[in-house]
């Protein structure tokens, strides 16, 4: 089921579904909040905790615009409420445990680096038919200014040159808007 009717699902606290997430979840949650030293009980409370959490953030629209996956997003709440026992409890967070939590974020950069690309794409496509040719013969068929040059059929090179950095710089343009 993809994510935006699983968010749904959650938002009308839909109990198979939150069934389903917190068994789907619950291992690799255990696994990663050992790592903290906290026992079994405090851990399965603090996900527990994590899940209500999750559906008050579902129900109250503040994951309808989510970038990250459902787990990353669970996991994130968890660590956070890892850190305020830890903290209520005065215990120190060791650094290279915080630093182990990096495989999370994966998947958020995976979905981060797809937005841009779409975003990119989208700009590209907004550019005129010269400046698309340009681009893609240059960074896509990857040809030399004196071979664009000739398959353009500009006086110079540094027509081209000047050319391809016009194009770049309106693609930039479109980028940022």
């Amino acid at each position: 089921m993809d994510r935006p009717d699983r968010i749904d699902l959650l938002k009308r606290r839909d109990e198979r579904t939150i069934d389903q997430i917190y068994q789907e979840f619950r291992h690799g949650f255990i696994l990663f909040a050992k790592r903290y030293e906290l026992d079994s009980d405090t851990v399965l409370d603090v996900y527990q905790d994590a899940i209500i959490a999750l559906c008050e953030n579902a129900e109250k629209g503040n994951m309808d615009n989510l970038q990250s996956s459902l787990k990353t997003y669970l996991f994130s709440i968890g660590k956070y409420m890892i850190y305020a026992r830890l903290r209520k409890n005065q215990k120190k967070v060791a650094f290279e445990n915080i630093d182990n939590f990096h495989f999370e974020w994966e998947e958020y950069e995976e979905e981060k680096e797809s937005i841009e690309i779409t975003q990119l794409r989208n700009s590209f496509l907004k550019l005129g038919a010269k400046c698309q040719e340009i681009l893609r013969l240059f960074y896509y068929q990857e040809h030399n200014l004196d071979e664009i040059t000739n398959i353009m059929k500009y006086d110079n090179k540094d027509v081209a040159k000047s050319q391809k950095s016009r194009c770049i710089r309106q693609l930039k343009e479109l980028i940022k808007i």
